[in-house]
């Protein structure tokens, strides 16, 4: 069975405190042309260590944009630009999503874009909720549309992995294999 993981065991996944701002930090200044745009709410910041871990424990070169120095100070035009720029150019576009999404003013309108230039395949949503039983959220409105990133067992794979899981027929992808994949 598969599950989505937790908030908590996101941040689990981070390691010592002391290695997170450097997660960050990294990802930050990554290039984004061939990486993985990892996007997120900025009330998310507390799951961002995590996530970027297991993505790149699976292959993954993360990019996010949150202390990007080359990003203006402020957000306007320029911002939106390099944004669009950047999703662009990233080879995979992952939506770290959490309740706190549907707040956010940019995780919309950056799945959006990724969307138009990456196309479904290559976009997959990666949950964190507070339970494993909590589905609602996370499959409602447009989110429904994408694959997601999750933990567990399945037909294909009968030892728990991480795998990229399509829910409406109910296939998965191992989560190293997906990200490799163009």
């Amino acid at each position: 069975m598969v599950e989505y993981l937790t908030r908590d065991a996101i941040r689990r996944s981070a390691g010592p405190m002391t290695e997170t701002a450097a997660v960050i930090r990294k990802a930050a200044s990554r290039a984004a042309a061939g990486s993985s745009f990892l996007s997120h709410s900025s009330a998310d910041i507390d799951l961002l260590p995590g996530a970027i871990k297991i993505l790149e424990d699976h292959g993954a070169q993360v990019y996010i944009d949150k202390k990007d120095d080359r990003l203006p100070p402020t957000t306007n035009r320029d911002t939106a630009a390099a944004l669009r720029d950047r999703i662009q150019q990233s080879k995979k576009f992952i939506l770290l999503t959490t309740i706190n999404s549907k707040d956010s003013r940019w995780v919309p309108w950056e799945l959006g874009l990724a969307d138009g230039y990456r196309r479904v395949p290559n976009i997959a949503i990666f949950p964190g909720v507070d339970s494993v039983n909590d589905r609602t959220w996370a499959e409602r409105e447009y989110l429904g549309v994408y694959d997601r990133i999750v933990f567990g067992s399945h037909q294909n794979y009968p030892r728990p992995i991480y795998m990229v899981w399509n829910q409406a027929t109910n296939t998965g992808t191992e989560l190293a294999a997906w990200l490799r994949r163009q």
